[in-house]
């Protein structure tokens, strides 16, 4: 295991800097995943950390050790590849075994390993098959395997599940989770599905344009996110994000008006001042909404039935979309007037900078005019 320490880490190719000065400690034996759209720089980090790619500035500290200067096979990392990078030619336990060989490791702690890593990945059987004749998930398991011989102070994981099918992509999630708890090991895994991001990690990193925006436990980056744009990207369907008019201030909160001044929403949240006329947002996840008779008045444009939820596509007279995550089947037809009511408990305000105002200790109160 061991503590990693990113320290004003920065990445140039020549005259554009795609990582922006990263500040990060991923703590011993924790499942730490890197998550972001695409060209955010979650890979070019992985790389970084690995010895993959130069370092323009900054320190990378394993186990308080600067290792940004050490060529990959001395940091004490193993990573795994989005390709499973086997060697065609050679046979399961052979391809577990090159590694080793190449450090001069003996012929029993060698045969020792493969071994242990077989009976912990359940491919023990298929040391004598060739990557060819391997399934998706049974080549991702050699490749694990691969890491795991090395007995790594870390495990690097590059969107490793993203070849395989849907159904064996969630079976992998629950092994990879699994192996982490029985290695005890710390691992860094990145990935651009934020499923796998909230399912598997105990520490989310995430990143836009070469920047980390938050970090913290996934429930509380999904419950409290800083600002809108980890607020929009964590969560499917993702937050309804709705233009909101301060219409008063009180010790309790903003009054707040929706749908053109349709609706009006108490938020509980702690401000400064703010005139009357003020624009901010005010966000509310799909799955916050419940079909009533007062609230926000919407037309449903279209619904999708999923068996156990249903998700209502809709618009508010102001013309902005809304969209409810409703457990169950739920038939409404297209064109159908109908109301939500939002979950007191559930508001989040944003300001003009797009940063999250604090919730108030206490209730938010919803009703319609």
């Amino acid at each position: 295991m061991a503590r990693l320490e990113l320290r004003n880490l920065r990445k140039s190719f020549q005259a554009v800097e795609v990582l922006h000065g990263i500040d990060l400690t991923v703590h011993d034996g924790s499942f730490t995943v890197f998550v972001g759209p695409s060209g955010c720089g979650k890979s070019t980090l992985l790389r970084m950390i690995a010895g993959l790619e130069d370092v323009t500035a900054g320190e990378i500290l394993l186990d308080h050790l600067r290792c940004e200067h050490l060529i990959p096979a001395a940091r004490g990392m193993a990573m795994v590849f989005q390709s499973y990078a086997l060697y065609p030619h050679m046979s399961v336990r052979e391809n577990l075994r090159f590694g080793l060989v190449c450090q001069g490791l003996p012929k029993a702690e060698i045969e020792a390993r493969i071994m242990r890593a077989a009976e912990i990945l359940r491919i023990d059987q298929l040391l004598h098959r060739r990557p060819s004749q391997l399934s998706g998930g049974q080549s991702q398991r050699v490749a694990i395997g691969r890491a795991i011989v090395k007995e790594p102070k870390a495990f690097l994981f590059d969107e490793p599940l993203s070849n395989l099918d849907a159904e064996l992509r969630v079976k992998m999630r629950s092994e990879i989770v699994a192996l982490h708890r029985r290695l005890g090991a710390t691992m860094i895994y990145v990935t651009h599905d934020q499923v796998e991001a909230m399912t598997m990690a105990d520490t989310i990193v995430v990143l836009r344009e070469g920047a980390v925006e938050q970090v913290g436990p996934p429930v509380e980056l999904y419950e409290r996110p800083r600002n809108r744009f980890v607020a929009l990207f964590l969560g499917a369907p993702q937050m309804n994000m709705l233009a909101a008019t301060v219409t008063g201030v009180a010790p309790s909160g903003l009054t707040l008006s929706l749908d053109q001044g349709r609706a009006v929403i108490e938020a509980a949240v702690n401000c400064e001042p703010r005139d009357p006329g003020a624009a901010l947002s005010l966000g509310v996840r799909p799955e916050h909404l419940t079909p009533s008779d007062e609230g926000l008045r919407v037309r449903v444009d279209a619904c999708e039935i999923l068996g156990a939820e249903t998700i209502v596509h809709s618009t508010l007279r102001s013309g902005e979309g809304l969209v409810a995550s409703l457990r169950g089947i739920h038939r409404f037809a297209e064109g159908q007037s109908l109301g939500f009511a939002i979950d007191r408990r559930f508001l989040h305000v944003f300001g003009a900078d797009g940063q999250a105002m604090a919730p108030m200790v206490g209730r938010m109160r919803a009703f319609a005019s």
